[in-house]
């Protein structure tokens, strides 16, 4: 039977003084929780139970969720939790996981690489 993924989610500060926008400042200290490798294949509270702990509109969160997304240091799933992924090694997106997420277009054109490898094709 597979291990339920631990809650993860590091102290989070916010200075609402500060000229840095609140969903920065979260991003930031995640992302840095997650580089420094003090968390591994962990989940994050859902973006609702996060805004109530740190006392922030439900939105905030869900924009810093979806920029650490687009750095690929998590991923969700509808209905699912927020999974810690880790950095990627070389920066580059994983277009296959790019293009499927954002279900566009349902038809696609052949992407190749510079050695003429097709990378994704869809029909």
């Amino acid at each position: 039977m597979r291990q339920p993924r631990q809650l993860f989610l590091p102290p989070i500060n916010i200075d609402r003084r500060s000229s840095s926008p609140i969903h920065r400042q979260i991003c930031r200290q995640i992302e840095q929780a997650i580089r420094s490798g003090r968390v591994d294949g962990g989940r994050l509270p859902s973006s609702r139970v996060l805004a109530r702990l740190l006392g922030v509109s439900r939105n905030t969160v869900l924009t810093a969720y979806d920029e650490l997304a687009a750095a690929g240091l998590i991923e969700g799933r509808r209905g699912a939790a927020m999974i810690v992924r880790g950095p990627r090694a070389s920066g580059v997106p994983d277009l296959h996981r790019l293009l499927r997420d954002a279900q566009y277009p349902a038809r696609t054109t052949p992407i190749c690489d510079p050695d003429g490898n097709v990378i994704l094709l869809n029909s």
